[in-house]
């Protein structure tokens, strides 16, 4: 069963907004890599399968999959972890989420399904498909 890593996206509101940063960065031929201070100890279960949750606005609302975890050294000379992000960007059924520093190991049995292609919770405003969906009705 693959492990998950959960992460604040700081200074996107939305995922349309995160869609045109990852963007940019593609076409001016970069790979999508999330550099991060420290190396999931449990990388084994990351890569088997794992993806980086995204929390935007207080809720977990997109995903990517972990492609690699790769060593990058800083311009300070400090070693860091590079998440190797897939471009493919899933959105996910809203699931609040307090802030907290750095990433979070996220268990599979409790990540919020994907939005299938043809369902849609657009029309509702985020609180309302919170409590939709604690209520079991999406």
């Amino acid at each position: 069963m693959p492990l998950h890593l959960l992460k604040l996206c700081v200074g996107v509101d939305e995922v349309e907004q995160l869609r045109g940063f990852q963007e940019k960065r593609l076409a001016r031929g970069e790979r999508l890599i999330h550099v991060t201070r420290h190396r999931p100890r449990r990388d084994a279960e990351v890569l088997d399968g794992g993806s980086l949750y995204w929390v935007i606005r207080r809720r977990i609302a997109v995903r990517q999959r972990i492609l690699a975890l790769d060593v990058v050294k800083g311009e300070d000379g400090i070693t860091r972890c590079g998440i190797v992000l897939d471009p493919e960007l899933v959105r996910t059924y809203p699931q609040p989420r307090r802030p907290h520093q750095g990433w979070r190991y996220f268990e599979d049995a409790v990540a919020p399904p994907d939005i299938v292609a043809g369902q849609s919770i657009s029309d509702f405003p985020p609180e309302m498909a919170d409590q939709l969906r604690e209520l079991g009705l999406l």
